[in-house]
């Protein structure tokens, strides 16, 4: 369940950039959502994706190190998969080598019927599909040039698991922040590479560069997986886990750049917005500079809550930013089915009573 809490949906910087929008109905009201997902099954089949996107290394290192040695990923009871998604983009250090792997999977690709000369990245979702299609976790592990720190995605308001997990991932690398993105929408679809998955979970971590690697991103990161997995442990092994609430960051459209008649950019992020992902942006405020000096402001409904702010692999998906609206996900309480019930430990967050 989500509550909106504060923002909306933006308008457009006076028609000077293209600024997809989305009405701010609760998403428990919009038709055709699917029902819940709260497991009360044992999950005991998990992926860690490395590499869907062959220049964010954080995962890519993390997934081969897997590879060789799992100990550090195994749990009882699990499965646990490390796998390198996009290998031919990973040897080659860039993002995809024909098409975007994280947006292919959807059922004009997935079908049962393969498309004609297909590009190598459809025929990689095809195949990733087969090997991981009925797992109950995938972790996909992906880095930004954005300063979004460490992020958990999420892809349904009613997925309790979920909800549940990332309140524990929070409460466990405490003070270190980590938010969460939500980017349920009706129309924009991502079809992400684990979004096969019962659920899917995104971890993304940066600042980094494109083909760099950062140790403190990549230790944020494997601490992140780590505590994944310890929910998907305890979870098993029937500790309760009462009610609780999540604040997310739910994605409500998308902000291009300013742009001249033959579509080339004509202003950067401004110096005001830039690095300040998570952060109130209300109408009136720098949004864009232009190369003469000319400020152009956010106009419209707010405040929003940036992110992805400038990130660089979304240069060519026409996307300066992504506006999102904070929002309070409720999950119910949690235990595994057929577990052991004799007074089960509970897992306490700051705040509960």
């Amino acid at each position: 369940m989500v509550r909106r809490e504060e923002g909306g949906p933006a308008g457009t910087l006076a028609g000077r950039h293209r600024n997809l929008l989305w009405p701010a109905e609760p998403a428990a009201q919009r038709p055709g959502m699917a029902a819940p997902r709260g497991a009360r099954t044992p999950l005991t089949r998990v992926a860690i994706f490395g590499g869907t996107h062959g220049n964010e290394l954080s995962g890519v290192l993390l997934a081969r190190h897997w590879q060789e040695d799992g100990a550090e990923v195994q749990r009882p009871g699990l499965r646990v998969t490390p796998f390198i998604s996009n290998p031919r983009a990973v040897h080659r250090g860039v993002r995809y080598v024909d098409r975007d792997l994280n947006r292919v999977f959807d059922p004009a690709h997935l079908g049962p019927e393969p498309p004609e000369d297909q590009p190598y990245e459809v025929e990689q979702a095809r195949e990733i599909h087969r090997l991981f299609g009925a797992y109950d976790v995938i972790l996909d592990l992906h880095n930004t040039t954005s300063n979004m720190g460490c992020t958990l995605i999420l892809e349904s308001s009613r997925d309790d698991v979920l909800i549940q997990m990332f309140r524990y991932i929070q409460s466990s690398v405490a003070p270190t922040p980590c938010s969460v993105y939500l980017i349920e929408h009706p129309s924009l679809k991502y079809a992400t590479a684990r979004s096969i998955a019962k659920h899917p979970v995104g971890i993304e971590v940066g600042p980094q560069p494109q083909g760099v690697l950062r140790a403190d991103i990549l230790q944020q990161m494997r601490s992140v997986v780590k505590h994944a997995l310890d929910f998907i442990q305890y979870f098993n092994e029937g500790r309760e886990f009462p009610a609780c609430s999540l604040e997310a960051y739910q994605v409500t459209g998308k902000v291009d750049y300013p742009r001249k008649a033959n579509g080339e950019i004509a202003a950067v992020i401004h110096p005001s917005l830039q690095d300040r992902d998570w952060q109130p942006l209300k109408p009136g405020e720098p949004a864009f500079l232009t190369l003469d000096g000319t400020t152009i402001p956010f106009d419209g409904d707010g405040p929003v809550y940036p992110v992805f702010v400038n990130e660089a692999a979304y240069y060519e998906k026409g996307e300066a930013f992504a506006k999102t609206r904070k929002v309070t996900l409720t999950a119910r309480r949690l235990d595994a089915a057929g577990a052991p019930r004799e007074a089960p430990p509970q897992t306490r967050f700051p705040g509960d009573v």
